[in-house]
């Protein structure tokens, strides 16, 4: 796996938060990326797309990578909360090589844009998102989306349908209310508890939360990205803008709304993956009831009139590099269709 698949997260920021360094020695050994993932190399070249959101001016980056061989059809990636763009980088190469033109958009908040100080919200990412398309005079487009991008992607599919052919949702989140479970927390709180991460208590994270089947070396470019950002002087606004991210999870859940999409959907799950944000924080016997990913995703296409839900077996969170062969067979034959 490429050093560009690195595991970053940016989301709103609300206020610069002072802050200890729970394990300096470590920082001080990293070439530190700055929050805008400044040093920090992306598969394709990289442009800015300026916007205004909340009346703030912010600028959106993304990658708009053309096939050889046009087929006359674009693909928009949305990412995750836990993942930059350039991650995409093999789904990229299989979608060019099939005729898609692809871009692949870093939300406001996340990856290397802007990092706003107002709450990030559905509405305003997906209001974006269109915008760029409209930029590039895109006007239909076939969504693919992981994780929180799957949340990103249901609410774009309901506000502007007539710009969405497919929505293809990879090992989404939000396919549950998480309110029903876990109670509020407060934002210093989780602060508290991020900063106090170290590299391999992250690394445990990611490969307990994800089930992932990933070698360590795979998942090493992950724990860099994260740590380096951790070595900036500006580490302490994005802590408050990761934090911030958890947060609109939360509060803006999109389950409501899966069972009301018109657009062909399909679910590619990993059958391992049980990721379910703030379960820790959930009651213990709260716990087993959620994450049930695989099943939640199967119940909710048999409510929607064109949707169905496709499960990898031994695969966790991160399918499309876990199992890359069988990803790219049910994604191709999708957006075929």
């Amino acid at each position: 796996m490429r050093r560009t698949f690195g595991c970053v997260i940016s989301a709103a920021v609300l206020a610069v938060l002072p802050f200890t360094t729970a394990n300096a020695a470590e920082t001080t050994q990293r070439e530190p990326y700055g929050i805008g993932l400044e040093g920090f190399a992306y598969p394709y070249p990289v442009s800015m797309l300026p916007l205004v959101n909340d009346g703030e001016q912010v600028r959106m980056a993304y990658m708009d990578v053309a096939p050889a061989q046009p087929n006359g059809r674009v693909v928009v990636l949305l990412h995750g909360r836990n993942f930059p763009a350039s991650y995409w980088a093999p789904v990229v190469r299989t979608l060019n090589e099939a005729g898609y033109r692809v871009v692949v958009p870093d939300q406001i908040g996340f990856g290397k844009s802007s990092k706003p100080s107002a709450d990030l919200h559905f509405d305003t990412l997906a209001r974006n998102t269109v915008a760029l398309l409209d930029h590039l005079q895109i006007a239909k487009a076939d969504i693919v989306a992981h994780s929180l991008g799957g949340m990103l992607g249901v609410r774009i599919a309901r506000a502007y349908p007539d710009r969405i052919g497919h929505l293809l949702l990879v090992a989404p989140i939000g396919l549950e209310d998480y309110r029903l479970y876990v109670p509020p927390t407060p934002t210093e709180k989780i602060l508290e508890n991020e900063d106090k991460l170290t590299a391999e208590g992250y690394r445990k994270q990611l490969e307990t939360n994800y089930s992932l089947k990933l070698p360590p070396d795979q998942v090493t470019p992950f724990i860099e990205a994260r740590f380096n950002i951790k070595g900036s002087s500006e580490y302490p606004r994005w802590l408050r803008a990761f934090v911030s991210s958890a947060q609109l999870i939360y509060r803006e859940p999109v389950v409501h709304e899966i069972p009301l999409i018109t657009q062909p959907t399909l679910f590619i799950m990993g059958a391992d993956d049980h990721n379910a944000p703030g379960k820790p924080n959930a009651p213990e016997a709260l716990r087993p009831k959620m994450g049930q990913n695989a099943e939640l995703a199967k119940a909710l296409a048999a409510r929607m009139p064109d949707a169905r839900a496709e499960i990898i077996p031994n695969t966790g969170h991160l399918v499309f590099l876990e199992a890359p062969l069988k990803f790219n067979e049910l994604m191709l034959a999708f957006l075929s269709k």
